[in-house]
């Protein structure tokens, strides 16, 4: 599914890496003249590589015109590419599967960077060189394991210091889909990682290639090649022509070391063709290729040549423990930034705001409280005009009154050009308002439709502490597809609120939240005392969406909102209300945000404040005002009389929270509505 930006750059760079294979591919074994091994090599490395590989291939491999291909690969610099690509193809493909295993086992990431580097030694040892080179190597199989083990273990650890700190801190970054086999960014990082891996690891196999312990590209022909090529060498001129390597070990047989006046010295090449016996010639022949024996392939034939290291004991030493220290660094470096014990499981394919930070020691359960809600996950979309705040009617069964509710997750127009994904009772933004009367018996069944567990809290409310709601406190939440039954007899009356208390943090940024309002009992003082024309809720929330993704707003770097609604919209979207001259309105502000405390402000003249937290004021504790400061969970109601015609504003006073992404539209936005008073 297409979630962030980079999964178009994804789709495109996996179609280019399908299409330079396949041409790779098709080339290799429809002209290349090289050994099979190679050619499936150079296929692998493409796939990984993606147009990089194909580069590669035809820079330093693809023979230009028939019979070229021994004097095309001679330079030292192409020989090193095809010591790499052997390398690579091999040991990437043991490190790629390793990653695959480990994150669907749920190992930490230390683990799972130490399994990756065994795999993929061992399948480059034990696979890629010592059985699919045995035919070309000569000799037994654990032979040639033990020839090829120096070789594969400085180049194999050159790589994985490339790759290692390249996957990791990609993995672990912001968007943590990339931990997810499933996922197309996991196969992007994995991509990227061989291409360091690669960049590393191809100065050291220039090196072993410049001193005989590994080979670099080779020509192998079959008869009916060569007599469809003109340009091809003789037999006895391929013989003579240093580039051509069909045959040659992969890895130094052993090496001689010789002592002299107590200082050691590489002994000269003594490697010899099988078909004539010619003594290889040393680094400084007129070819100049040191790494290039001179065993000859024509007719498909097969023998051993050995290759004797050009290298003394203290350079094969110095190079074993300066590539050891390269991939101790490589591997380690990372646990600064990020923290390796945790698993693909543990962060669950996360995606973290743009400018949140993690840290060696931050917690996956956090970054799962600050991750993006995945677009995937919505059940339902309203039209875009939809209204949160609705009433929830209730039926009566023997003297109760029933309620249900259900959460779940939407895609939510704040603008009409504008969504969130949001968490949702029954489909609206904020929930559904639930209206009683003091003294009712109210049944409350919910029933959870979130990818996680839920609770929900009556802000407010004296009832039995089992009813209160918070999560693993005074109750088990209820899981995902569960259902739990919140009872009791309300006490109470006023203005009360309705909220998740389950990693509320993230659910209640969300929407997760709706009104509650209790009326006072019929014939009481305060049921005729405090009477207005009309009334409004006024639910106050923060958003943060950013790049098409919906973050719960939180007060921290990275975390800060970019949208603020009034009921679930944003201005110009809130509802306008219209009064007459002369009539009063009750405005109910309920804090059902996460962060601020907006003081909310309303023109054409002072409010009352009558109430608040639910509690109606004694007459004497009323007061003037014209703006109030609502923080989360609180509740005031105050009672504002028209005075005079006009469209009258009632807005947040903190002027960043009156935008919509820092935007101004039509006056203003975010926490703002109109009152629209006609004579």
């Amino acid at each position: 599914m297409i979630v962030q930006p980079i999964d178009y750059f994804l789709i495109v760079w996996f179609a280019l890496a399908g299409l330079s294979a396949a041409y790779v591919a098709w080339d290799q074994f429809r002209h290349n003249p090289e050994p099979v091994v190679m050619k499936w090599g150079f296929v692998l490395v493409t796939l990984y590589m993606g147009p990089i590989g194909l580069l590669l291939y035809v820079m330093a491999d693809k023979e230009p015109a028939p019979g070229e291909h021994e004097v095309f690969i001679k330079p030292l610099w192409k020989q090193g590419v095809g010591s790499t690509i052997h390398c690579v193809a091999g040991d990437a493909t043991g490190i790629i599967l390793a990653a695959v295993v480990t994150a669907s086992l749920g190992l930490p990431m230390w683990v799972d960077l130490i399994v990756e580097y065994v795999a993929g030694f061992a399948f480059g040892l034990f696979i890629f060189q010592s059985l699919f080179m045995k035919n070309m190597m000569g000799g037994s199989y654990w032979e040639n394991v033990r020839k090829s083990f120096m070789p594969e273990f400085i180049s194999m650890n050159a790589m994985m210091a490339g790759m290692a700190p390249v996957m990791t801190l990609l993995m672990m970054g912001r968007d943590m889909r990339a931990m997810e086999p499933t996922e197309m960014l996991f196969w992007g990082v994995m991509s990227v990682g061989v291409i360091a891996g690669f960049a590393i690891a191809y100065p050291v196999n220039v090196w072993m290639v410049s001193r005989q312990m590994k080979h670099g590209l080779m020509t192998q022909r079959d008869k009916a090649h060569d007599e469809k090529a003109p340009n091809a060498p003789t037999k006895q001129s391929a013989e003579n022509t240093p580039a051509s390597m069909a045959h040659q070990d992969h890895a130094g047989h052993g090496k001689h070391v010789a002592e002299s006046a107590g200082h050691e010295k590489a002994m000269a090449p003594a490697s010899r063709s099988s078909n004539h016996g010619e003594h290889a010639k040393s680094e400084g022949s007129e070819t100049g290729q040191s790494g290039a024996s001179q065993g000859a392939s024509h007719g498909g034939q097969h023998g051993a040549h050995a290759m004797q290291p050009q290298v003394t004991r203290p350079q094969l030493v110095t190079v074993s423990l300066f590539t050891t220290l390269m991939l101790a660094g490589g591997m380690t470096f990372p646990a600064i930034f990020v923290n390796m014990r945790l698993s693909a499981r543990d962060v669950q394919a996360s995606i973290m705001p743009p400018g949140m930070k993690s840290f060696w020691d931050t917690p996956g359960e956090a970054m799962r409280d600050m991750a993006a809600v995945h677009p995937r996950l919505v059940q339902h979309e309203p039209p875009a005009d939809a209204r949160g705040d609705r009433p929830l009617f209730e039926r009566n069964e023997d003297g109760v009154k029933v309620f249900e509710l259900e959460t779940g997750v939407v895609r939510w127009n704040v603008l009409p050009d504008v969504k969130v994904e949001g968490y949702a009772f029954n489909q609206q933004i904020p929930g559904p308002r639930i209206r009683v009367t003091e003294g009712d018996r109210v049944r409350i069944k919910v029933t959870n439709r979130l990818p996680e567990s839920t609770t929900v809290h009556w802000h407010g409310l004296i009832l039995p502490n089992g009813m209160d709601g918070p999560a693993n406190i005074t109750q088990q939440p209820i899981p995902p597809g569960g259902s739990f039954t919140y009872e009791f007899t309300t006490e109470q009356a006023g203005t009360f609120f309705y909220h998740t208390h389950d990693h509320a943090d993230r659910q209640q940024a969300l929407g997760l939240y709706g009104a509650l309002i209790i009326d006072p009992k019929p014939g009481s003082p305060a049921a005729t005392e405090l009477r207005a024309d009309k009334e409004y809720v006024i639910q106050l929330q923060e958003w943060l969406q950013r790049e098409g993704l919906t973050y719960p707003a939180m007060l921290m770097e990275g975390g800060l909102p970019n949208y603020f609604t009034i009921n679930g919209k944003a201005f110009p979207s809130t509802d306008t209300v219209t009064m007459k001259v002369g009539q009063t309105i009750k405005l109910r502000f309920i804090g059902t945000n996460n962060n601020f405390v907006h003081p909310m402000h309303v023109h054409g003249g002072p409010f009352t404040v009558v109430a608040r937290d639910g509690y109606d004021l004694k007459p004497s504790a009323r007061f003037e005002a014209d703006t109030v400061n609502v923080g989360p969970g609180q509740r005031y109601d105050v009672l504002w009389t028209a005075r005079r015609p006009g469209a009258w504003l009632v807005h947040c006073h903190i002027p960043h929270h009156t935008t919509n992404n820092n935007v101004e539209h039509h006056g203003g936005g975010g926490l703002m509505m109109v009152l629209n008073v006609r004579d």
